[in-house]
């Protein structure tokens, strides 16, 4: 599967390229972040972008980035439960990668939730499984840490980790009792790790 191409446009379009590829014309999703990179070249000039190729039981969809780190991050979205490969495309096409990671590692639900298609449920599992990869991605381009979310109070938390978990499809009594169970053990910690020894508290169950 190919992993990066290099050609000439035939056609381009906000979400979509073909690229001509030694006189055959893939077909190419991509991000507004990659759009607005190509829409300032030259049309005949020649073009590379990495991709990342969708495989499916009716159609294969290549998806091209304009970095490869655009499609590192389009990758990891694609590991989070509930984001497919159009929604994690429109997940870039919300802003900057930089951004994206901040709002991710930060633990920003609220910015992640501006993004269409992105509910709160999906945004709290992005930061809950995505947020140390974030970190780290960031870490190696050399980005500021991200700013955490300002803590809530306990109670807050612990409202905000039984939201969380009701909207991970758990029954709001058995995710209270989960949460109240992680607290009497240990009173204090963060929001993340609350939620983490809730979850596996559930999956004891």
């Amino acid at each position: 599967m190919s992993g990066y191409l290099r050609g000439r446009r035939l056609a381009l379009e906000p979400e979509r390229l073909v690229l001509d590829t030694n006189g055959v014309g893939y077909a190419v999703r991509i991000p507004l972040s990659t759009y607005f990179e190509l829409d300032k070249l030259d049309p005949t000039a020649e073009i590379g972008l990495f991709i990342h190729t969708h495989v499916r039981a009716d159609a294969i969809e290549l998806f091209g980035f304009w970095t490869e780190a655009e499609r590192t991050v389009f990758e990891h979205c694609l590991a989070v439960s509930g984001v497919g490969p159009r929604l994690a495309q429109v997940v870039l096409s919300g802003g900057s990668t930089t951004d994206l990671l901040n709002a991710i590692g930060g633990g920003n639900v609220a910015a992640l939730t501006r993004i269409p298609g992105i509910g709160r449920k999906t945004a709290e599992r992005m930061v809950l499984e995505l947020r140390e990869k974030a970190k780290t991605l960031l870490a190696e381009a050399g980005a500021e840490p991200p700013e955490a979310e300002p803590e809530a109070g306990r109670e807050d938390e612990q409202e905000q980790a039984v939201s969380a978990l009701v909207n991970l499809g758990y029954r709001a009594s058995e995710a209270q009792r989960a949460v109240s169970r992680v607290l009497a053990e240990e009173p204090e910690m963060d929001f993340q790790e609350l939620l983490r020894r809730s979850l596996r508290q559930l999956s004891r169950l």
